[in-house]
């Protein structure tokens, strides 16, 4: 009876195994199907790329998951010599007309996207594969927030974020400190930016002044709302 039950819960576990494995197949089929319909546009050199977009996502290897995709008629899927796969929706002229239809997306579930210059992800820029500007680093801030250094890229540390604006003494002994307003109507306070050589030591002092909640941003993500 033992030596059955015993078996039963192999052949068990052996099908839940093989199940698993032909769903991460299926999505991954699905995921190629998509680029084989053009609805995903994969984009390695630049060629093709718009001016501005919306990044909807960053990650290290293709979401298991197409339906992440499913609402989206088309998707730019960038290849980057950092290290991550980034994906945007949207093909602007300018920064106003991408920022414009922001809230949109947003409102479609896509809460963490913001706009992107695209050029900055082609064959002549930081990101280009023939890019010797890569730094390797991944830093790691509060609550688990990931961003990939390039040497010659601007970053700020973000300090601290209300939803009412704060004297900038507020942060007493930090000089200067950055005050945005995103879409969101979030105000946000950042160092100042410096290089993609320097970030991880600003990280690390405003982290020991007492940010613990302390992380880097892309400065270009921020420049636009920027309050003078």
């Amino acid at each position: 009876m033992k030596n059955t039950v015993i078996s039963s819960m192999k052949i068990y576990i052996v099908a839940i195994l093989f199940a698993a494995a032909s769903l991460s197949c299926v999505a991954q089929t699905t995921m190629n199907n998509l680029r084989t319909n053009k609805q995903i546009i994969t984009v390695e050199n630049g060629a093709g790329a718009p001016k501005y977009s919306i990044q909807l996502l960053a990650v290290n290897n293709p979401p298991e998951d197409a339906n992440f995709f499913a609402s989206l008629d088309k998707v730019y899927e960038f290849i980057c010599a950092d290290g991550f796969i980034r994906y945007c929706v949207g093909d602007y002229d300018n920064f106003a007309d991408a920022n414009a239809k922001l809230d949109e997306v947003r409102s479609s579930g896509y809460k963490d996207a913001f706009v992107v210059n695209t050029k900055k992800l082609g064959a002549t820029s930081t990101y280009s594969k023939s890019s010797t500007a890569h730094s390797g680093k991944t830093l790691i801030g509060a609550g688990g927030r990931r961003v990939a250094i390039i040497d010659d890229r601007e970053y700020v540390v973000q300090l601290a974020a209300f939803r009412y604006p704060v004297y900038l003494s507020f942060f007493e002994g930090i000089e200067p400190v950055y005050e945005y307003r995103l879409n969101d109507k979030i105000f946000r306070y950042t160092t100042a930016p410096c290089n993609g050589t320097e970030i991880e030591e600003r990280l690390n002092e405003m982290i020991a002044k007492g940010y613990k909640g302390a992380f880097v941003v892309e400065y270009d993500r921020y420049a636009p709302f920027k309050i003078e």
